[in-house]
């Protein structure tokens, strides 16, 4: 298995401003996607869960968003498309799930509609979570923020926040919290 911290080495410099941002925030989510697979009862690949996490938002320093030390060219919103390109390029066995992470865990999930009708820079295609763990890191990433006060989001909160996108986004948030936390919404 792969070690996160030897990628995030690659891309963040100790001194990069992101980097501790993105330790925290991956820290969290990593935490909370443990805790939701061990909750399941399934069969979970957890290390893949552990690591996915920790690189899920690896494509953030590449974009620009100055609030958590970001001061890339691209859209904040292809942070993990991004992510994933940077993950292939290294030709690395294996990444190829963790890329798949990045691509698939922003929203609930972004379908090419939704692309497409809302002007959203990305190639129109489908970028939903399929295999469990994506899922579970998806569903997981929504309870935190790189911005403020990095504390948990309540679930009443992480459903406000969804449902500003629509009711396709807060429906599939509500699929997951069914899924995966076994909460009816």
């Amino acid at each position: 298995m792969i070690d996160p911290l030897e990628i995030i080495n690659i891309f963040y410099k100790d001194s990069d401003p992101a980097r501790e941002i993105l330790l925290l925030h991956s820290t969290q989510v990593r935490n909370k996607a443990v805790w939701i697979s061990r909750r399941l009862g399934k069969s979970v690949d957890i290390e893949t869960v552990s690591a996915g996490a920790m690189l899920h938002d690896i494509g953030v320093r590449f974009c620009n968003a100055p609030g958590i030390g970001c001061f890339g060219e691209a859209d904040y919103l292809r942070h993990g498309l991004t992510g994933a390109e940077k993950l292939r390029s290294l030709g690395i066995d294996g990444m190829e799930k963790f890329a798949r992470i990045c691509e698939r865990h922003t929203g609930s999930g972004l379908t090419a509609l939704e692309i497409v009708s809302g002007g959203l820079p990305l190639p129109a295609r489908d970028f939903l979570p399929e295999t469990l763990e994506e899922k579970i890191i998806c569903l997981a990433d929504k309870f935190f923020s790189k911005s403020g006060d990095m504390q948990e989001k309540s679930l009443e909160s992480v459903r406000k926040s969804m449902a500003k996108f629509g009711e396709e986004p807060l429906k599939r948030f509500d699929d997951l919290c069914a899924e995966l936390l076994q909460l009816r919404l």
